[in-house]
């Protein structure tokens, strides 16, 4: 028996949907399993998600031109993303197949659409960005001053902590499982520290006025432009239309039918294989009922975790920042200096305790952003391989691992040269900027693919509309910057 989904791949075997309890090896799923088993891939989006848009994008906006006007954007991003990203994972968790590979399945097929994703992907994120910024952070550690704009030693570091996520990756067992290790402790970390510091040093009026900004309706302010909102927009909770590159990790966490599909393992895990085309469940009542509680887990893991952790990692940082501009008498954050510009001004206030504190988090922001960005560029490269050359199969003898580390240090190089050509901001601007592009894409393909679902998986009518306003929302933001990239925006302020 299969089921038959778009074009140019294989038709979906069919079979029963796991148990929770079956994947997760537990008796039930109360509350201490459903944090300790079931809750794990909105930690790694919410671990890339606290990251460039909170430390770097929305602190300078903030810093420069205040609330009014640029925290709606943040909210309207967060939900706007929320929404996309469980449109994403629900076809992640009906079929076994990361994202990636089901835009194979669109007209006019593979051939097309894979090749291109990959591309779009890498070429966002390949700038570097997250490393070269938080390459900053830790030559602040050491020298006990932010670096001068010309001093390559912080790019130095950014390579570094390059090469440390390859040796995380590298010492996994099951590289799902150490990355949501690894970002339970870094966010929780980053969450705990930001709300202690806020605590301490924003006065309550910072707290409200930050509070109002994000639910205020208002024109943006005078002076910004629709590219620097764009990027804020895009980088906000993840990364606008692209945030299907992270949604995979449902696959690898066994949700599902991912269970059915397989898991990338790490060098110390066991030797896996991942097949090459999905699996599907049958319209009945048993499979009724199991994808309902697979559901449920999702809406727990996307809405109890990360959109709550992306809105308190937008809101703790930019009051912060605002409390930065007024305790440095009013001087605002710049392109080059904002990565440590809040621990500078906190340093000025407080003492060196606080510089490094801050510092500290900082760099804890970027890297957890730099480990999943980076990870992910791998993993959906990896996966897009795998699914669609047979060849590759035999060559690798069935085992991924043998494409992912080698691509890893090909895309280590490449990144390590891109990360010495601009400054930090700009490359995360370019990035954030590229993400809005697949805001015109995906969505419309996720609609295609999610309509073709076993019945009971299919989305209701009012999730379509919600994707066309994030093709409407993000789109809009990606053509202005397109304009405004060869010649004048569309919309200035």
């Amino acid at each position: 028996m299969s089921h038959p989904l778009g074009v140019s791949r294989p038709d979906l075997e069919v079979t029963d949907l796991p148990t929770p309890e079956e994947v997760f090896k537990v008796s039930k799923i109360g509350p201490k399993e459903l944090v300790k088993y079931a809750i794990g891939p909105s930690l790694i989006a919410l671990g890339i998600s606290i990251g460039s848009g909170e430390w770097l994008l929305g602190p300078l906006n903030v810093g420069q031109y205040g609330f009014v006007g640029v925290g709606w954007v943040i909210v309207v991003s967060a939900l706007l993303q929320t929404f996309y990203n469980v449109e994403c994972s629900r076809y992640v968790i009906a079929t076994g197949e990361t994202p990636v590979v089901g835009w194979g399945r669109v007209p006019p097929g593979w051939m097309l659409w894979v090749p291109l994703s990959v591309l779009i992907i890498i070429f966002a994120f390949i700038a570097g960005g997250w490393a070269a910024s938080a390459g900053q952070g830790v030559y602040a550690l050491i020298h006990g001053v932010p670096p001068a704009a010309d001093n390559l030693e912080p790019r130095w570091w950014g390579v570094a902590l390059l090469v440390l996520v390859f040796l995380i990756t590298a010492a996994a067992r099951r590289i799902s499982r150490t990355l949501e290790l690894a970002n339970w402790i870094m966010v929780g970390t980053i969450l705990l520290a930001l709300l202690a510091v806020d605590l301490l040093v924003v006065p309550f009026s910072q707290w409200w006025e930050g509070i109002l900004g994000f639910i205020t309706p208002a024109a943006p302010p005078a002076g910004i432009t629709a590219t620097q909102l764009g990027a804020l927009a895009g980088f906000t909770a993840l990364a606008s239309g692209l945030n299907w590159y992270i949604m995979g990790h449902y696959r690898d966490k066994g949700y599902g039918m991912g269970y059915r599909v397989g898991y990338l393992s790490g060098l110390r895990g066991e030797r896996t294989s991942v097949l090459a085309s999905g699996v599907t469940f049958p319209d009945d009542e048993r499979n009724r009922g199991l994808w309902r509680r697979w559901y449920r887990l999702l809406m727990v893991d996307m809405w109890g975790v990360f959109f709550v952790g992306a809105i308190l990692g937008m809101l703790l940082p930019t009051i912060l920042m605002a409390q930065a501009v007024t305790l440095s008498g009013g001087e605002k954050p710049t392109r080059a200096n904002v990565p440590t510009f809040v621990a500078s001004a906190l340093g000025d206030a407080y003492g060196q305790v606080a510089f490094y504190v801050a510092l500290v988090v900082g760099v804890l922001v970027l890297f957890s952003t730099q480990l999943g960005i980076f990870e992910a560029m791998v993993r959906v490269t990896t996966d897009a391989a795998n699914a669609t050359s047979p060849r590759l199969r035999r060559l690798i003898e069935g085992d991924p691992r043998r494409f992912y580390y080698p691509f890893m240090i090909v895309l280590l190089v490449i990144i390590s040269f891109i990360i010495f050509q601009s400054l930090p901001v700009g490359l995360v601007e370019w990035s954030a900027n590229m993400s809005n592009l697949g805001a015109l894409l995906y969505p419309f393909m996720l609609m295609y693919l999610n309509s073709k679902l076993p019945r009971p998986a299919r989305p209701r009518p009012w999730h379509y509309v919600i994707l066309v306003l994030n093709f409407l929302f993000f789109g809009f933001f990606f053509v202005n910057f397109i304009a405004d990239f060869v010649g004048e925006p569309l919309v200035t302020f």
